[in-house]
């Protein structure tokens, strides 16, 4: 009895839903978490978004998938508990977790604040086998040290801010590292998709001209008139593209199915970047001209999260910016049929979940 008591102390009873194989079909699962350590927050998970890796790890497409696997790395909750040393939160803030929970804290990525980077980085929920078995968001509580969790503002409702966790970091850092956020620079969005219609917002709110690249011309109306952007290139489109040779400062490529780089490319001026935000099919590399990069001083470059200072700093200028994503909101029993919505780009922009209402013992 006593150490049925201690194991009781040392963790706390937890509700999510899980995927238990390649199926990728969710249910109800029942887990513990660890009880508040001192350096640590237990949250109420109000809202969390899906984002398409957890389509992805849900099925087992990259082949890494530990299962019982709870989703979920873009949520808000409102703290429920703090440890004794957390300085950062008090009973009753709101909090938001997104892609990492832990790292080494000492190598040159943690001690540059970019946590995303470090070799040991733990994720949210876990990605790689031989990584300790972390639940993520799809669940009622959520435990973690208070340097992994973010201050979220009061300014933003938190079912429309829980894709910036995970989304709208992905497409900020990049744009804040490259240089690509000065008032009057000519931005290119490639793919208007969950986080396509977050750069194109963030883009705008820096002052920046933007330009929105698709495949497809059914979201020219949606680009310009509802997002804001100045103008839309059809990539398929010959001579729509030949026009714009030469007219952007960067371009941030959110696709992850496979694309020719070199058109993006030419559009580039001297100097330009590409960056590739999108995690292709690694059994197919891209297919690359190098000369153009040469003779224009161009670059292409890859980026994934950011770290939890940038995080904040992000969360912050949406909250002034009153940045937040589209969204559908759904009842946790609807997670299945989302995912499903999800494989076939049945969505504008991002799924989610009312966890805080509809997730029920």
């Amino acid at each position: 009895m006593a150490a049925s008591q201690e194991q009781d102390d040392q963790t706390q009873k937890a509700l999510g839903w899980a995927a238990r194989d390649s199926s990728g079909i969710l249910s109800p699962f029942h887990f513990t978490r660890r009880a508040t350590g001192d350096d640590d927050i237990t949250m109420k998970v109000l809202y969390c978004g899906i984002c398409h890796s957890d389509l992805h790890m849900a099925k087992n497409e990259f082949g890494l998938t530990v299962y019982p696997l709870v989703p979920g790395h873009e949520f808000v909750g409102v703290v429920t508990q703090v440890g004794c040393k957390v300085k950062k939160f008090k009973v009753g803030d709101k909090a938001a977790v997104g892609c990492f929970v832990d790292s080494c804290g000492t190598c040159n990525s943690c001690r540059d604040d970019l946590e995303n980077y470090c070799p040991k980085a733990a994720s949210t929920y876990t990605f790689f086998p031989g990584q300790p078995i972390n639940y993520g968001g799809f669940s009622n509580i959520f435990v973690v040290n208070e340097h992994f969790a973010v201050r979220f503002p009061d300014t933003l409702p938190p079912e429309g801010g829980a894709p910036l966790l995970c989304a709208g970091i992905t497409v900020y850092s990049p744009m804040k590292y490259f240089g690509l956020s000065e008032p009057g620079m000519h931005l290119g969005v490639v793919g208007l998709g969950g986080l396509g219609h977050l750069a194109v917002k963030f883009a705008k709110a820096f002052g920046m001209k933007v330009t929105v690249i698709s495949t497809s011309p059914n979201k020219k109306e949606e680009a310009i008139e509802r997002l804001g952007a100045d103008s839309f290139l059809v990539s398929r489109d010959p001579e729509q593209m030949q026009a714009a040779t030469g007219t952007m400062d960067g371009i941030i490529d959110t696709v992850s199915a496979a694309h020719p780089l070199n058109p993006l490319v030419d559009l580039l001026k001297c100097n330009g970047k590409l960056i590739l935000l999108g995690a292709p099919d690694a059994n197919k590399p891209a297919e690359l001209s190098i000369f153009p990069l040469l003779v224009g001083r161009k670059l292409i470059a890859g980026s994934a999260a950011g770290g939890l200072k940038e995080t904040q700093e992000m969360i912050d200028f949406a909250g002034k910016h009153n940045i937040t994503a589209d969204v559908e909101v759904i009842p946790m029993d609807y997670v299945n049929t989302a995912m499903k919505r999800i494989g076939k780009g049945d969505i504008r922009y991002r799924f989610v979940i009312d966890i805080g209402n509809t997730l029920t013992v």
